[in-house]
C-alpha cells in the first residue's frame, strides 16, 4: 500500500488496552491511552482521539490489533461499527521484531507504540478475521477439545490411581473408560467391595451395562474376583481411594455428556444452513477417505476463509506444517523441524487423518492404498515420524485441491494424475 496512513497500535489485555497513535514520518500523537473495557466513556474517548488524529493530519486512520484469544474481538467489533479500517496482527510478528531501543522494555505502553510502528509498514500481513457465523462453530469446536483433554487429564488420574490400589483392574477391560467397566468401579471401587459383593449382583451389572451376554459376564466376573484376590497382596487400597475413584468417575461422565452436547449443537448448525459455502466446504472433506464430520468441522474453523490461501504451501505454513529453515553464511541446519507456528488443532487433526490412511481394515486391505504406499516408500530411507509427516503435507495437498476445485475427493493414482496434468497442459 503506497497511500500514507495514521497508525493506531492497540496492545489488547483481559481488562484494559494500551492505543499509540502514529504518524507516517514515526512520531506519536500524544502519549499511549489507556482503554478501560469495562467503561463505555474510555472506549469512546478512544474513538474520538482518533477521529481527531484523522482531522488534524488529515489523513485517514488504520487501526492494528493483536490477536490474543477472545479479548480483542469486542473491541475489534465496536471500532469495524465506527467505521474503521481494522486489522489483526499476528503475535508472532510483533515478537520477532527488532526492538525499539537499546534498552530491554517490555510494558503494554510501550508494546502498543512499537505496533502502530510495526503497522505503518506497507508490506505488513494482517489476519483475516473470520465471520460471525464461523466463529459460533469454532467457539463450540474449540470448547469440545478443551473437555475431552480435560477427560484424558482424570482417565489418567484414574488409571494411576487404579495402579496402586487395583493392579490388575486395568487388564480386564479393553477400556477402564467403557460404560461397563465405569458402573463397576462405580459400585465397587476397591477390592474389598469386589470380595464383599453378591456375585448375582456383579454379573447383573455387567450383563446390564455390557452388550454381551451371561456367559461374558460370567468370564468378566472370574477375572475380577482374581484381580480383587491378587491386589490384597500386591496393591495398597485406602478409604481416600474409593471416593477420589467414583469422583473421577463423575468428572469423566460430566465431561463426556458436555462434549456430546457441544457436538450435537455444532452438527445441528451445519444441518441447519446447508447453503452456507462453509457447511458445504464441511461436507467437502467428508468425502476425504479417513476425515469424519468432527475432523472436517474443526479443519474448517481453524482454515476460516480458505479463499485466502492461492497455493498449498501458503496452507502448510498457515498450519504450521513448513519447516523451520536455520541458515546462516555457510552454515546450513540438517535437523530441521516443522515450525508448529500454526493452528495446534489442525496439526492434531491432519496427525490423525495421516494415521488412519495409512491404517489396514479388518481385512488386511489398505485404506487409502496411495498413501499407504507412499508411506512404505518414504520409511525406506526416513524415520516413520518423517515418513507420517510427509502424508500430512499429501493430505494437505488434498484438501487444498478439494477445496480449491470445489469437487469431492476421488482417488486417482499417481500414474493417472500426471496423465491428466499432461492433457491439460
Amino acid at each position: 500500500m503506497t497511500d500514507l496512513y495514521i497508525s493506531v497500535g492497540i496492545d489488547i489485555g483481559a481488562d484494559f488496552s494500551f492505543m499509540s497513535i502514529a504518524l507516517p514520518n514515526q512520531t506519536f500523537v500524544g502519549k499511549p491511552f489507556k482503554i478501560t473495557h469495562s467503561n463505555l466513556d474510555s472506549v469512546e474517548t478512544a474513538v474520538k482521539k482518533i477521529k481527531e488524529a484523522e482531522e488534524s493530519n488529515s489523513l485517514k486512520a488504520r487501526i492494528f490489533l493483536e490477536s490474543t484469544g477472545i479479548y480483542h474481538y469486542p473491541l475489534f467489533c465496536y471500532l469495524c461499527d465506527k467505521g474503521f479500517d481494522v486489522s489483526i496482527i499476528n503475535p508472532i510478528i510483533t515478537n520477532n521484531s527488532t526492538n525499539l531501543n537499546i534498552r530491554k522494555v517490555h510494558n503494554d505502553k510501550f508494546d502498543s507504540k512499537k505496533l502502530a510502528l510495526i503497522a505503518l509498514k506497507p508490506d505488513l500481513k494482517t489476519s483475516v478475521m473470520p465471520s460471525d457465523f464461523v466463529l459460533n462453530i469454532r467457539n463450540l469446536v474449540r470448547e469440545y477439545y478443551r473437555f475431552t483433554d480435560q477427560r484424558s487429564a482424570y482417565v489418567n488420574k484414574l488409571t494411576a490411581l487404579l495402579k496402586v490400589s487395583f493392579p490388575e483392574y486395568i487388564g480386564i477391560f479393553s477400556k477402564i473408560t467403557v460404560n461397563t467397566s465405569l458402573a463397576l468401579l462405580d459400585k465397587y471401587p476397591s477390592p474389598d467391595a469386589v470380595l464383599n459383593a453378591k456375585k448375582s449382583s456383579i454379573t447383573g451389572l455387567i450383563r446390564k451395562t455390557s452388550r454381551f451376554g451371561t456367559a461374558y459376564a460370567e468370564e468378566k466376573y472370574e477375572m475380577l474376583i482374581s484381580a480383587a484376590k491378587k491386589a490384597k497382596s500386591f496393591g495398597h487400597s485406602l478409604p481416600s481411594h474409593t471416593e477420589l475413584i467414583r469422583l473421577y468417575i463423575s468428572m469423566i461422565r460430566t465431561f463426556d455428556s458436555a462434549a456430546k452436547q457441544l457436538i450435537r449443537s455444532v452438527k445441528d448448525i451445519v444441518e441447519s444452513y446447508p447453503d452456507e459455502l462453509f457447511c458445504r466446504q464441511i461436507k467437502l472433506l467428508e468425502t476425504i477417505k479417513g476425515c469424519g464430520f468432527l475432523s472436517a468441522v474443526t479443519l474448517m474453523c481453524e482454515i476460516g476463509n480458505f479463499s485466502v490461501f492461492s497455493a498449498p504451501k501458503k496452507l502448510y505454513a498457515y498450519l504450521g506444517l513448513d519447516p523451520s529453515v536455520k541458515q546462516s553464511g555457510k552454515f546450513n541446519g540438517t535437523n530441521v523441524k516443522l515450525s508448529k507456528r500454526g493452528s495446534r488443532l489442525a496439526r492434531r487433526v491432519l496427525h490423525m487423518m495421516a494415521i488412519n490412511s495409512i491404517g489396514l481394515t479388518k481385512n488386511g486391505k489398505s485404506k487409502n492404498p496411495i498413501l499407504r504406499d507412499f508411506y512404505d516408500k518414504k520409511c525406506l530411507s526416513k524415520p516413520k515420524m518423517i515418513a507420517l509427516s510427509a502424508v500430512m503435507h499429501k493430505l494437505c495437498n488434498i484438501i487444498f485441491a478439494v477445496l480449491r476445485d470445489n469437487k469431492p475427493f476421488e482417488f486417482i493414482s499417481p500414474e493417472q494424475h500426471n496423465l491428466v496434468y499432461r492433457n491439460v497442459s
